[in-house]
């Protein structure tokens, strides 16, 4: 099973995907060294802390800050975490509207907080369009298909 695989399952709650697309990663970028190639992109799973840091160094924006942001739109985030819809295309894919990165983490099974959280462990998603839009993506694990 591959470090994503184990995440999706809920099995590496201590850790961070970050995908980049290929648009915004030089060709010698060391992602691409340390990462699993995507269609469309380079996806990475890292501890949280190394994976923040990560978050910061390719994208230039804080991960708490932009997860903060993201939260206020709903969008959907493909569960392989390497694609998009954004919320702001009105159904209709262009240049105008190519996701760029995404970063995600995943919470443990609370039932005391409710909601979904009481179902089982959480993804969280959150993505950034070239348009400029970030939005936010939330699942229990093992509810979604690729």
């Amino acid at each position: 099973m591959s470090d994503l695989e184990e995440f999706l399952a809920g099995e590496r709650l201590e850790d961070v995907v970050l995908f980049v697309s290929d648009a915004e990663l030089d060709d010698d970028s060391r992602l691409r060294n340390v990462g699993e190639d995507r269609e469309n992109g380079v996806v990475i799973v890292v501890d949280g802390e190394r994976g923040r840091s990560a978050f910061q160094a390719g994208t230039g924006m804080d991960a708490m800050g932009f997860t903060r942001e993201a939260m206020g739109t709903t969008g959907e985030i493909a569960v392989t975490l390497d694609d998009a819809t954004c919320p702001a295309a009105d159904g209709e894919a262009d240049e105008a509207h190519e996701l760029e990165f995404v970063f995600a983490f995943a919470e443990g099974k609370n039932e005391e907080v409710g909601g979904l959280y009481a179902e089982g462990d959480v993804i969280h998603a959150y993505a950034h369009c070239s348009c400029g839009e970030n939005f936010s993506h939330k699942w229990v694990v093992g509810e979604r298909e690729e």
